[in-house]
């Protein structure tokens, strides 16, 4: 996938996506809601991201955990469908998924169901240590099972050197080339981040890497009013997740002031 292809979805230059933390859904250790009350408030923090500004949002199933490795259960795909087909409703932004952890197959399948644009996908080329154990490169059979049901529209953006994660093994490998195998690979666009949630990424490894990628590039975590500007140029978009939350904590609700902040930041640098 090339830019132009990236810009028909997201129809804003440098667009910010804000992150949707669905509540822990069923079967999860602090599941406590029904599969109505957790799409409803995903309903009321779409309305929310999108009224204060947001280009794009995305869904994640962050309070999920332990979270299982690549495998979950029916119970959450079903689930995550009707959750996403309800938020999918009430915007026409640019909707997308990633399912905790690695479940990239899954992700892709509730996308198709739900009509969303994207998925974000861990463990896409070179295996790493996660806090759930290895995951193991899925690229060949995540694209082959794309094709199979049809899902070629859904963009597949992929995690390169995941934050949260041990990367050892692959420490001789640069964050360039790991770039330059995802392309290779077919990926639709690389997600760079910091160390750990809410971490600033290294500026002069993302500008290195905008540099020589040759697909969209978007930051994935550390993303703030102040920042901003230091890395602007050297993406194509930005997830925001912990941010624009309450006291800028990923667990909590939407902060219209922060959104607000963070939106007028962007807008200052486009015009």
């Amino acid at each position: 996938m090339n830019i132009s292809t990236f810009s028909k979805i997201f129809r804003h230059n440098k667009s910010l996506i804000g992150m949707i933390h669905v509540q822990a859904l069923p079967g999860t250790p602090q599941n406590h809601l029904s599969v109505s009350e957790i799409a409803a408030q995903a309903v009321k923090e779409a309305k929310v991201l999108a009224e204060y500004g947001m280009q794009s949002i995305m869904l994640e199933n962050m309070h999920d955990i332990p979270y299982l490795n690549r495998e979950v259960g029916p119970e959450i795909i079903a689930a995550l469908t009707r959750i996403c087909s309800e938020v999918r409703a009430v915007t026409d932004l640019p909707l997308g998924l990633q399912i905790l952890a690695g479940a990239n197959q899954a992700a892709l399948s509730v996308a198709q169901s739900a009509e969303l644009q994207f998925i974000r996908a861990e463990g896409f080329v070179f295996g790493h240590m996660a806090d759930e154990g290895f995951l193991q490169s899925d690229a060949g059979e995540l694209l082959r099972f794309r094709k199979q049901i049809g899902a070629e529209q859904i963009l597949i953006f992929t995690d390169i050197k995941k934050k949260h994660s041990s990367h050892s093994m692959t420490a001789d490998v640069s964050l360039e080339d790991t770039v330059e195998a995802a392309e290779f690979f077919l990926s639709d666009g690389v997600v760079i981040t910091g160390s750990h949630t809410g971490k600033p990424v290294n500026q002069e490894e993302l500008g290195r890497v905008y540099a020589s990628a040759q697909l969209p590039v978007l930051v994935g975590s550390g993303v703030t009013p102040k920042g901003l500007p230091e890395i602007f140029d050297t993406a194509d978009a930005f997830i925001v997740g912990s941010y624009f939350k309450q006291d800028g904590n990923w667990k909590n609700n939407p902060d219209p002031q922060r959104i607000e902040a963070l939106v007028k930041a962007r807008h200052s640098l486009i015009s």
